[in-house]
């Protein structure tokens, strides 16, 4: 039977892998299919703050940037990714948009980490970093053994 520690660990993950996951995979299918002006702004922007993406054409980036938000949101939203990945995944990508954050002039008022009305926007991928390194640390802590995930004590329930 299936400990009660591994249905605490699934019970206070599931919110945060539903909602940032349903968040990730509907912002990736949304620019899945990006006009030419939603890509070459999209590219504008982050080439701004990280200018070796310039070397992409903006239909090429905007379609990786999709592709990325996809993966994220499946990795939430598929509770056999073990958290430790999932949040992995999902750190890496909001260090990025709060590095776009902090070096994008106008994002924050002056003098400070406070966001400007515009900056509010990327400001909160604050608490995606914040829900990324959760998800590692309950990954990482409540780990049982190799391919453990979040939900892997259902697997003894499914073969009764």
């Amino acid at each position: 039977m299936a400990s009660g520690s591994a249905w605490r660990s699934a019970a206070r993950q599931l919110p945060l892998r539903l909602t940032v996951g349903a968040f990730f995979l509907n912002s990736g299918l949304s620019k899945r299919n990006a006009d030419d002006a939603t890509a070459e702004r999209l590219h504008q922007f982050a080439t701004g703050t990280y200018p070796f993406l310039g070397k992409l054409d903006a239909q090429k980036f905007t379609r990786q940037l999709s592709a990325e938000e996809i993966a994220i949101g499946a990795a939430l939203l598929l509770p056999v990714i073990p958290a430790a990945v999932a949040g992995a995944a999902l750190t890496a990508f909001s260090c990025g948009t709060l590095g776009l954050y902090l070096r994008t002039p106008g994002m924050r008022r002056e003098g400070s980490l406070s966001p400007t009305e515009p900056g509010t926007v990327l400001a909160k991928d604050a608490w995606l970093l914040g829900i990324g390194i959760s998800l590692i640390a309950e990954g990482l802590i409540g780990r049982r053994g190799p391919g453990a995930t979040a939900l892997g004590s259902w697997r003894g329930i499914l073969r009764r």
